[in-house]
């Protein structure tokens, strides 16, 4: 953020998106594994059980957004136009971790360590994108371009662009199209993971 804000605020408006993101993988990851018994019934559609568990985060999210909101406000901000655009990122995050869910739950089935290396790479991932540190401290190094690659930090970025810095998500085309191109290739493939692997579902299981 190019503007000066209190640490606390702008730490938690890295971490709501973050925990959103988080609890989302984590758990759609699982959602097969979980209810295996459903997964072995001819009759289910299965493809909705990353569905209801990223629904779920999103309650949990909604009010992590509110406890957001109430922090920036105690701070002496206000609500703005430019506030709502919030609800844009989070929609953003929903899809993306969709996107994300239907390649990683097909794979946890035949590889179960997949759901440590996602633990592991999301505590990673809290690093590399920009959440407990400003991302001001990349710009001129040469490696920002690096940071920009990874699709939350698009989202990360937003949240803070729309609370503090004021700006549009149309303002940043080139970063918009690099998002929803990277989200469209990854809901493509795990679409096709997903239909590739699920006749051996229930054998596996």
């Amino acid at each position: 953020s190019g503007v000066e804000v209190p640490f606390v605020v702008y730490l938690t408006s890295g971490l709501v998106p973050w925990f959103f993101f988080s609890e989302a993988i984590n758990n759609s990851t699982n959602a097969l594994l979980e209810y295996n018994y459903l997964v072995k019934k001819v009759v289910f559609k299965i493809s909705i059980l990353p569905l209801i568990k990223i629904i779920a985060a999103s309650f949990i999210h909604v009010f992590f957004m509110g406890v957001l909101l109430v922090i920036y406000l105690v701070y002496g901000y206000r609500i703005t136009p430019f506030t709502f655009q919030i609800i844009y990122y989070s929609l953003c995050m929903f899809i993306l971790v969709l996107a994300l869910s239907y390649t990683f739950c097909s794979v946890v089935i035949f590889f179960r360590d997949l759901s440590q290396i996602v633990n592991i790479a999301l505590q990673v991932g809290m690093w590399a994108t920009p959440i407990m540190w400003s991302f001001t401290k990349a710009e001129g190094t040469g490696f920002e371009w690096l940071f920009k690659l990874n699709p939350v930090f698009y989202i990360v970025n937003g949240y803070r662009q729309s609370l503090f810095d004021k700006i549009w998500f149309w303002q940043q085309p080139g970063q918009f199209a690099y998002f929803w191109g990277v989200t469209i290739l990854l809901f493509a493939f795990g679409t096709f993971v997903f239909k590739r692997l699920k006749p051996h579902f229930a054998d596996v299981l």
